[in-house]
Parts: structure tokens; sequence; C-alpha cells
């Protein structure tokens, strides 16, 4: 039976385009999914590459604005569809022109220095602010070993608060702002609010 499942999880992962977990139901059945549902223990068998490419990866996202530009960008720096979805939401609220009292502009929210390190030439054009803002994530993601959490707190309160601390920086915004990022990039992917990253 164990070598029935294992074959079916190895011809899942073939076609997966989420995170593909397993869980036993009240009738002691193996049950392949990747929704979490409330109440049940699940074992992840099956990772999501990060880049979400191709139809099905644009399918989570359908009808988010920049919806291209952000799956080209995803595409191009190897970083999720829907996590940089969650950050335009969090930074500008899909706001091309936004701009905060600290002076990061634009989509992605980058501030001169970012901009200008990232090779981003003008932060108010969202094709360009999108390409500099997935590069900066993908450098936080390798900073911090893939570790969704650490990255973001990072985009929102640099690497260094991070690094010396080793964990998400006690400020108020920051604390604020991982757990509203990681919601909505669960909510994107389908996942319960719970669902392990």
């Amino acid at each position: 039976m164990r070598g029935l499942i294992l074959g079916l999880i190895w011809l899942a992962a073939g076609a997966a385009q989420a995170d593909v977990y397993i869980s036993i139901d009240a009738k002691g059945g193996y049950v392949l999914t990747n929704v979490h549902r409330p109440g049940r223990h699940y074992q992840r068998v099956i990772s999501e590459p990060l880049a979400q490419a191709g139809p099905a990866g644009a399918q989570l996202i359908t009808g988010r604005p920049y919806a291209e530009l952000v799956a080209a960008a995803a595409l191009a720096h190897n970083v999720p569809q829907a996590l940089l979805h969650a950050l335009i939401k969090a930074e500008s609220g899909y706001n091309p022109k936004a701009r905060s009292p600290a002076g990061a502009v634009g989509l992605m929210q980058l501030m001169p220095d970012t901009a200008r390190e990232m090779g981003v030439e003008n932060a108010l054009d969202p094709e360009d602010n999108v390409q500099g803002g997935a590069r900066y994530l993908k450098r936080m993601l390798t900073l911090f070993d893939n570790d969704i959490t650490l990255a973001v707190a990072a985009y929102n309160a640099g690497p260094d608060a991070v690094l010396r601390r080793g964990a998400v920086p006690p400020f108020a915004e920051t604390r604020r702002y991982v757990p509203n990022v990681l919601r909505e990039y669960r909510k994107l992917q389908g996942l319960a609010d719970d669902s392990p990253l």
C-alpha cells in the first residue's frame, strides 16, 4: 500500500502546480491535497517551485492588477508571483504613483538607494519598479535561505535589522506588516491562514 501511495505522489509531482500535502482521514485513509482543512494534520510531500510559471500559476492570481508584469518579474527572478502580489498590496495597494513619507516610491515602494542598487531607472514606471522589487525580494530570500517570513521582514525593516536579531524585528510596523503579507500570500495560493510556508 505504501508503494502505491508513493507512486501516486511521484505521478502527482510531475503535474503539481502547488504544494501537495498528505493527511489521514477519519476512516484511516490517505488524503492527498493542496488545500488545508481546519482540524487536520498535514505533511508536505511535494513543494511548489518558488516561481509559479505557466498558465496554471497565473490562474491563481487572475484579475489582479499588473498580473502580466508580476508574472514576468516572478519568472525572471525566480520568486513566487503570489508573494510579489502580496507585497505590492501591502506596500502600495497597487498604486504605481504611491510615495511614502520616507521616500519610497511605486508599486513595491522602493527606496531611492535600493532602486539604484537594483538597476531601476524609473521607480514610478510599474514594470521597472516590479522588476527591481522582485530582484530585491530574491536577494532577501537568498540571504535568509528562502525563509519567507524573514525575507518579508527584511523587505520592510531592512536586512540588517533581521540579521542582528535572527528574527522578525520588534518594530510595530514590521510586526503588523509581516502577518498581513503572509496572510495575503496564503490567500492567493488558496491556503488556510495557518498553512506552513
